[in-house]
């Protein structure tokens, strides 16, 4: 029998703690739970949306449809050899208890992304990244089913057209298909990337490089950098950091000769938006019961009882700082569900 909750509060569901509502709320633990529920007629019509840990979403108004919550779990080992080892991953297993699983196991690819919230059913629609790793360096294939047929499809790494923080999940099959599993292929023989920020400096407090290390290094990287969910609500990086021509990063360092960028191909730059987002002095401030936070000015904080509408509005009047001092557009990272009323 399928259980579905009428008019359900999403507030604990998403860690900004936006007060919101859904329709209908459907949780679910097998495949085949969720393969009746999309061939029962009586919402068919009804509009769906996959609400996984809820740590990169914005919701801006309550949700007219159907909120489906993957709980399906299980780590499997389907293949390995002498190099690699393929596990077959539930999308409703914590994505940092996976990465700590692969870490006990002594698997690489993963270690870099230590401490990211999050489902592992969310990974590859944001193609999730940090350190100078992102999960489609480690995905093998996705495994999802459609929600209008209810017919299951694999996707490999190439048709799932992973770019920065992006994949096909995100466009073309956006709110189309319900990840179920990912096939992920571990390294046996270790490739450490140290290289990116600050992991370099903080590995010297440890007497060898290892994963269990780098693990702690990134955590306690982030743990310094970034604002705890339970005492100020966020979604972590709200804006993704934009990337320019090398012609144009030289032009602004004519005039900003501290930008800080990095370099991700012949002809192309990343640019910090922290750094982008602190000249404009936004760190700390407060609009309304939405706010900046203080030492990261790539989040924003659901102050005190903030509505959807408030964050995005700040966003708005950072993303307009930004391009007026360096004719530079940054991109909302969030998935932003509902509609705004700025």
């Amino acid at each position: 029998m399928i259980n579905i909750y009428r008019n359900h509060s999403l507030k604990e569901y998403n860690t900004f703690g936006i007060d919101i509502k859904t329709s209908f709320f459907f949780e679910f633990t097998k495949e085949n739970e969720i393969l009746a529920f999309l061939n029962d007629s009586k919402y068919k019509k009804e509009k769906k949306f996959v609400l996984g840990g809820g740590s990169n979403i914005l919701f801006v108004s309550d949700f007219e449809g159907v909120i489906l919550y993957p709980q399906i779990l299980g780590i499997e080992t389907i293949n390995e050899n002498n190099k690699h080892v393929y596990l077959r991953v539930a999308a409703g297993e914590i994505w940092d208890n996976f990465v700590e699983y692969c870490i006990n196991n002594n698997w690489a690819g993963v270690e870099n992304l230590s401490g990211i919230p999050g489902k592992v059913g969310a990974c590859p629609v944001q193609n999730i990244g940090a350190y100078g790793v992102e999960v489609k360096d480690v995905i093998e294939s996705v495994e999802a089913i459609n929600i209008s047929t209810g017919k299951k499809e694999i996707f490999s790494n190439f048709r799932c057209k992973f770019g920065y923080r992006n994949s096909i999940f995100k466009n073309q099959f956006k709110n189309k298909y319900l990840i179920t599993y990912i096939i992920f292929r571990l390294d046996k023989i270790h490739r450490y990337k140290v290289g990116y920020g600050q992991i370099e400096n903080e590995l010297k407090k440890y007497s060898e490089i290892n994963l269990v290390n780098i693990q702690k290094t990134i955590i306690n990287i982030r743990k310094n950098k970034l604002p705890n969910v339970e005492t100020s609500p966020n979604a972590g990086s709200f804006f993704k950091n934009p990337i320019i021509s090398d012609s144009k990063l030289k032009k602004l360092k004519l005039t900003f000769p501290d930008i800080v960028s990095y370099k991700v191909s012949n002809t192309k730059y990343k640019i910090a938006a922290a750094w982008l987002i602190e000249q404009c002095a936004w760190k700390g401030k407060k609009y309304k019961n939405a706010s900046v936070h203080s030492s990261q000015p790539l989040v924003l904080i659901n102050h005190y009882n903030a509505t959807g509408s408030e964050i995005i509005a700040l966003s708005e009047k950072i993303k307009k700082s930004v391009l007026e001092k360096f004719d530079i557009k940054i991109e909302i990272e969030v998935n932003v569900i509902g509609s705004s009323k700025l």
